[in-house]
Formats: structure tokens, sequence, C-alpha cells
């Protein structure tokens, strides 16, 4: 009877171990695609009843996230226009795609094409990138919560921190490094010009969030989904809200994506030179309600080839001071008629509801919202 016990304890299965050999083989995801496995390792999967909730229904397939064009900006009838559209789409879906934006097509295939240069280099090109200390430089590893979250995802980052401190360009890797600077500036003008029509539909002053700092602060996180053998057993990415203010997000021609709404999943299709914003949870607590933050998720990869996508994610600098840091609804949006729906929260708050846990949806809006 001890040695069955025995037996049986040391047949255990140590997810921990697991973890930890494979995020010291350095090897990512991608690694595992190049070995030529056939079935994934079981860190990597998840329970059959949540992949069958992330499924798209038929009536998802009729929609789609609203597509803007930006073009005729300058025009002041047009501009109202599209005002109206931003506002909607941030208000019903949180996700929108921009056309007309300014952004050469030329610009978006380079960028894609150079992260997935970094992705394709030898193991020991991309190694020395490796690293698990979040929140500055450059760094490349295979899933930021790999040891807060309970289940892999199917996917690979390099992230770098793009301001307020960038790197020098020489830690930028080389075989990305001009198009990472060059797409900082791209997303960037993008980003403020679309702070600035976000904040027009609330009735604030142009400009008023570039005035705040939140185009200051940006995360420019370059992904990649290699194939994967069992697609149908994991995912690329959990189902989650951005904790930032703001997010602009290219991608190649794979799909992936999906966006919740209406309580439906619904796959956003790739359309070539397009841009891709969705409202962050900060954004949401800072209008106070007004656009909404919103789940989604990406598939595991079932194509043959990667999928590349780059994201841009905005936030603030400069926080409100008083015996902390601290921020919450803007007050020129509050009145007796529309009190605020979130109460203050500390910089402190916000970071630990980051990195306490594995990624998740709307938390910290679920923890600050005043009971009506």
């Amino acid at each position: 009877m001890v040695a069955a016990t025995s037996d049986t304890t040391a047949q255990v299965y140590d997810r921990m171990k697991a973890v930890k050999e494979f995020d010291e083989s350095k090897a990512g995801v991608k690694g595992l695609t190049d070995s030529g496995i056939t079935s994934i390792p079981k860190i990597f999967v998840h329970p059959p009843d949540t992949l069958s909730d992330l499924k798209p229904s038929l009536n998802a397939a009729t929609l789609s996230i609203p597509v803007i064009d930006l073009s005729g900006l300058d025009s002041t009838d047009r501009r109202l226009s599209i005002i109206a559209q931003i506002k909607e789409a941030a208000r019903n879906w949180g996700f929108f795609q921009l056309i007309n934006h300014g952004v050469p097509v030329s610009a978006i295939d380079g960028t894609l094409e150079a992260i997935k240069a970094f992705h394709e280099q030898p193991q020991e090109m991309k190694s020395k990138y490796y690293r698990r200390e979040e929140g500055r430089g450059v760094m490349y590893s295979s899933n930021n919560d790999l040891y807060r979250s309970k289940t892999a995802t199917w996917h690979d980052a390099l992230q770098v921190w793009m301001g307020p401190d960038p790197p020098e360009a020489e830690e930028i890797p080389e075989v990305c490094r001009g198009e990472v600077v060059a797409w900082d500036r791209h997303a960037r003008e993008v980003a403020e010009t679309v702070m600035e029509l976000l904040g027009e539909g609330l009735g604030l002053e142009r400009g008023r969030f570039k005035e705040l700092t939140f185009s200051e602060k940006r995360l420019l996180v370059g992904i990649c989904y290699p194939p994967c053998p069992e697609p149908e057993r994991t995912v690329g990415l959990t189902p989650h809200s951005d904790s930032s203010f703001l997010t602009v997000l290219v991608q190649n021609r794979v799909k992936g994506l999906r966006v919740k709404h209406g309580g439906e999943w619904v796959e956003v299709s790739p359309v070539r030179g397009g841009l891709i914003v969705n409202v962050g949870d900060f954004l949401q607590i800072v209008s106070n309600g007004e656009y909404q933050s919103v789940e989604h998720c990406v598939a595991a990869n079932s194509a043959k080839e990667p999928r590349i996508s780059i994201v841009m994610f905005f936030h603030l600098v400069k926080w409100w001071s008083g015996s902390s840091n601290y921020y919450g609804p803007l007050p020129e949006l509050l009145s007796p008629e529309r009190p605020a729906m979130y109460r203050d929260f500390t910089e402190r708050e916000f970071l630990h509801n980051i990195f306490s846990k594995g990624f998740d949806s709307k938390s910290l809006i679920e923890k600050i919202k005043i009971p009506n």
C-alpha cells in the first residue's frame, strides 16, 4: 500500500516545474512549433468548456466591428460626422477599425515583416533579449503572465517601452530597429488624433487628453502566434480587457482576433492597411462609463503561417497628486445629473491589479464601481 501511494505521488503533474522548464528554455512557443511537435505540452491545454465558450456563433457571423474613414477630417462637417461615428463605436463596441488614417500601407507592411523577421531569427539571436523584467526597456518572452495564469497560451512577444523613456536605439533588435522606432511615431500620431475625437465626443476641449499625458507612456508589443499543432486545445490569448487608456493594433492577414459584443464572440477580419483601435479600462473610468472597454481574445493559430500583430498601448505619465498618486473620472464630466460611477483609485492599486494575477477582464472597474 505504501509503495502504491508513493508511485501515485510521483506521477502527480508538477505544473510549476513544467512552466519553469519551458521558460528557462527561452525557446518560446515558436521553438515548440519549429521542433515539429504534434501535440502541445500540458501547460497550454485549456478546459474544453472554456474553449467552447470562445467560439463565434452563427449569429455573430454577420457582425463586424465598425469601420471608420478618417478622410476629410479637416472639414468641419466631416469632422463632426467622424466624431459621432467614433463616439458611437466607443460606446457600443469598444473597438473600431480605421481606414484613410494617414499611415502608408508600405509602413504597415514593413513593420509587420520586421516583427515577423525578429521572431523567425534563430533562438540564440532572440534569447539574449529573453527576460521577465516588465515595465522598462526591451523584453522578449512567451506569456507575460506565465507564472500568474492557470494555463499558458500559444504566443510569443517582443516588448519595447517607447515612452516616456525610450531605450537607446542599439538596445532594440537590429532586425526590426528602424521599423519599431518609426512605428512609435505613426501609432502615436493616430492615437493622438483618435484621442482628440474621443475627447470632443465627450464635450472636452480639443487636445485635452494629450494635455493630460495620455499619449506619453507607450508600450509596443510585437506578437507572434505560430502555427499550433492542436489549436482546438488552447488559445492564442485568453479573454481580457486592456488596462491601458487606448490601444492601437495592426495585424497581418491571418485571422484570430475576437471581440465580445452583445454576449457573442465576433471575429475581426483583417483589412489590409487598416488600424484597429480599442478602448482600455482606464478610458472607461476617465470617461465615467461613457466609453466602454470590452473583452477580446485571440484564437490559437490554425493556419500554416504565423499570425503577426503589433499592439501599441497608450497610458498616462502624470497621475493626480495627493497623499499618493491617484486617478478617477474627469471632474469636468461629472454633474448632479451624471455623478461619478467609479471611485478614485491609486497608482499602486492599478499596478497591483495588473501584476498580481493573470490577464482578466475589467477587474479594476468592478473593484472601484460605486454601487447605485
